[in-house]
C-alpha cells in the first residue's frame, strides 16, 4: 500500500528558537522537543536527565493505603500470598517482579499462578481461586488483570481469600469488592499518570510498601529490568513515569540483567550493552510471550525468577522452541487468513476485518490480527473456537479507538477487555455473524477514512548535512523511544544512489542503500526493510526522497550511524 506522508506542524517557531539558544542545540532538535511538549529549559532538563526522584508518590493512587496495609499485615502474620498474573509479557513480568522482590526480602510464604490460556482464558478464574484455597493462600495479588473480576472476587470471599487488584485496563461500571483496587484508570483515581503498565502498577505497590516499612528504595532497583520489558512489550506510552522507569530499566538490562533475562538475551542473539526498546519489542518480548501462547505462562515466570544459570538455560531452550513453533503457526494461519479475505468479494469494501475459523490456534490470533493490518489496513478481529465459544483478539490502526467499537457490541459478548488499540473478546459462536456486521457498521460510521491507509508522520524536513556528530549525539539522548516519544522521522530530498546500493536478506527483500545528496559528496548508509521493489529505480540513479529514522548500528563490533528508511518516493511521484 502506498503511504501518505503527513507533516507535523511547526506551530511554535519562536519557542523552539528560544529553546535552541538556551540549550545550545540545533533549531531542528529544539523543534522536536517543542513538538513533544518540552517547551522550557526545566522541562528539557527533566527530559534529558531522567531521575528516579521524578517518580510520583504511590499514595496518590486510590486504595494504595489499604493495599500497603493489607500486604504489610500479611507479611507480619506470616500469611501465604499468591501472585496471580496474566499470561502475556506484562502479566508474567509483573508476577516475577513481585515474587523476586519478596524472595529478596527473605519472605518465603509466597507463590505464583498464571492461568492456562486454553482452559481458563484471560483474567481471574475459579480454578485459580480453588488452587489458592487448596494450598492455604489467604491473599491474592492480581497483576495486569482483575479490574472486571467482580464475580471472581466474590467467589474468593466465600473461600476466605482477600484480593488486591493491580490493573491498568479500563474498569467496568462497578469496581470489584476487593480489599484494594489499584488502577490509575479508575474514574475516582487522582493519580497524575494514567498510562502505567500492569507491571508498573505492581511496582507502585512495592514502592508504597517500601516507603511504609522503611525499606531502602534501592531494593527495588535490581528489578527495573523486568519493568522495562513490560513497558516496551505492552506498548504503553514512554512518557512521564514510564520514561523514567524504562530509562533505568534499560540501563539495568544492559549492565546487570537478571539471570533469566540474561538467558533470553543470549537466546535472542541480542548484543549485550546495545539493548533498546526495539530489542525488547521484536526479540525479547516475543520469546516470553511464546510460553503463554504455546505452552504455559508459568514457564515464563519460572525463567524470569530463575536463580541459577543452568536452570535458566534449560527453561530458555524450551521457550525458544515454543517461539519457533509460534512463528511457524502464525505464518501459516496468516497466509490462510489472507486467502480467505482475497476470496470473499464482500471484504473488499468493508472498513473492518472479522475472521472466524474454529481450527485456528488460540495463542497466535492476536499476532495474526496485527499481520492482517499490514496487508488490509483496517481494524481487525480474529476469532477461533474454544469449547462452545468463539474467542480471539482485536487490533486497531493508529488513531482509532477499537475498544469503543467492541463495547458497542457488548450485548453479543460473553466477555471483553483491553485498550484503545488491542483487545480480547469472547462470544457464543452463533453470534459471530451478527458481531461481524454490527462491528463493521460501527467502524464505518465512526472511523476517519484517512485512517484506512497507512501514513508516515514526518517530524522535520532536513538536509543530510544537518546530521553531524553533535546532532546525532543529542538525538540519541531522546531515547528511550516509544509511543508518546517516537523516534523522530525526517524527510530528505534530492537523493541518488552512489552505485553501491544492493538487495539484501534471505529472499532479497530488503534494500541496502548508499546515498548521496548534492552538492555534498558525503555518503550515507541506509537500510530499507521490505522495500526491495524500489531497487530498479534506485539503481538507475533516479533522484528520490526518503523518510527515515536515525539509528546506531553495531556490526561486528563496529558502531556507525544508519538511516532506517520507512518509505521512498521518486521524482514526479505524488506524495
Amino acid at each position: 500500500m502506498e503511504k501518505r506522508w503527513v507533516y507535523k506542524p511547526n506551530e511554535h517557531p519562536e519557542q523552539a528558537a528560544q529553546l535552541a539558544a538556551e540549550l545550545g542545540i540545533s533549531p531542528i532538535l529544539a523543534n522536536l522537543l517543542v513538538q513533544r511538549g518540552i517547551d522550557s529549559f526545566e522541562n528539557a532538563r527533566r527530559f534529558f536527565r531522567p531521575s528516579l526522584d521524578h517518580l510520583h508518590n504511590p499514595f496518590l493512587m486510590a486504595d494504595m493505603d489499604r493495599a500497603v496495609e493489607r500486604v504489610t499485615q500479611a507479611v507480619q502474620r506470616g500469611e501465604q500470598i499468591l501472585f496471580y498474573g496474566d499470561y502475556d509479557v506484562d502479566g508474567t513480568t509483573a508476577v516475577a517482579l513481585m515474587y523476586s522482590f519478596f524472595r529478596q526480602q527473605g519472605y518465603t510464604r509466597i507463590g505464583y499462578y498464571i492461568p492456562d490460556r486454553y482452559k481458563e482464558g484471560y483474567g481471574i478464574s475459579e480454578l485459580g481461586i480453588d488452587y489458592a484455597a487448596q494450598n492455604g493462600y489467604t491473599l491474592i495479588i492480581a497483576l495486569d488483570c482483575g479490574i472486571k473480576a467482580n464475580n471472581r472476587v466474590n467467589y474468593a470471599h466465600r473461600h476466605n481469600i482477600d484480593f488486591i487488584i493491580c490493573d491498568h485496563h479500563l474498569p467496568g461500571d462497578q469496581i470489584p469488592d476487593a480489599v484494594a483496587v489499584l488502577d490509575p484508570k479508575r474514574p475516582d483515581c487522582q493519580y497524575p499518570y494514567k498510562h502505567l503498565s500492569g507491571c508498573g502498577v505492581g511496582f507502585k505497590l512495592l514502592q508504597g510498601y517500601c516507603t511504609r516499612n522503611g525499606i531502602d528504595m534501592e531494593a527495588l532497583y535490581p528489578h527495573l529490568d523486568l519493568l522495562a520489558v513490560s513497558i516496551a512489550s505492552d506498548i504503553v506510552p514512554i512518557t512521564d513515569e514510564n520514561r523514567v522507569m524504562a530509562y533505568y530499566g534499560l540501563e539495568r538490562l544492559n549492565t546487570a540483567p537478571s539471570i533469566g533475562l540474561k538467558a533470553i538475551i543470549k537466546a535472542a542473539n541480542v548484543q549485550p550493552e546495545h539493548i533498546g526498546i526495539d530489542s525488547i519489542v521484536f526479540r525479547i518480548g516475543p520469546r516470553i510471550n511464546a510460553a503463554g501462547r504455546m505452552e504455559s505462562g508459568r514457564t515464563a515466570v519460572d525463567l524470569l525468577c530463575a536463580d541459577d544459570e543452568a536452570t535458566a538455560q534449560s527453561i530458555c531452550t524450551l521457550i525458544n522452541s515454543c517461539n519457533n513453533d509460534r512463528k511457524h503457526i502464525d505464518r501459516s494461519i496468516t497466509h490462510e487468513a489472507i486467502r480467505m479475505l482475497a476470496a470473499d468479494n464482500r471484504q473488499h469494501h468493508r472498513h473492518s476485518t472479522v475472521l472466524f475459523n474454529p481450527s485456528w490456534h488460540k495463542g497466535v490470533v492476536g499476532i495474526v490480527a496485527s499481520r492482517l493490518i499490514e496487508t488490509y489496513y483496517r481494524p481487525t478481529v480474529v476469532l477461533t473456537q474454544s469449547g462452545d465459544l468463539a474467542t480471539g483478539s482485536a487490533r486497531s490502526v493508529p488513531g482509532y479507538d477499537l475498544y469503543q467499537a467492541i463495547e458497542s457490541c457488548a450485548d453479543l459478548l460473553e466477555n471483553f477487555g483491553g485498550h484503545t488499540y488491542a483487545a480480547g473478546l469472547t462470544m457464543r459462536v452463533e453470534h459471530v455473524d451478527e458481531f461481524r456486521e454490527r462491528f463493521n457498521d460501527y467502524v464505518s460510521r465512526t472511523i476517519d477514512p484517512t485512517m484506512l491507509s497507512p501514513q508516515v508522520e514526518v517530524d522535520a524536513q532536513i538536509a543530510l548535512t544537518d546530521i553531524d556528530d553533535k546532532f546525532f549525539r543529542i538525538l540519541k539522548q531522546f531515547q528511550p523511544f516509544g509511543p508518546g516519544n517516537m523516534s523522530p522521522v525526517f524527510e530528505s530530498n534530492g537523493l541518488t544512489d552512489t552505485g553501491d546500493s544492493r538487495l539484501v536478506g534471505t529472499e532479497k527483500e530488503h534494500l541496502k542503500l548508499s546515498l548521496v545528496q548534492q552538492p555534498a559528496n558525503r555518503q550515507y548508509d541506509a537500510i530499507a526493510f521490505q522495500l526491495a521493489e524500489h531497487y530498479p529505480d534506485v539503481h538507475r540513479r533516479r533522484p528520490f526522497s526518503i523518510c527515515y529514522t536515525l539509528h546506531e548500528n553495531v556490526f561486528k563490533g563496529v558502531t556507525s550511524m544508519q538511516l532506517r528508511v520507512k518509505d521512498i518516493k521518486f521524482e514526479n511521484q505524488n506524495s
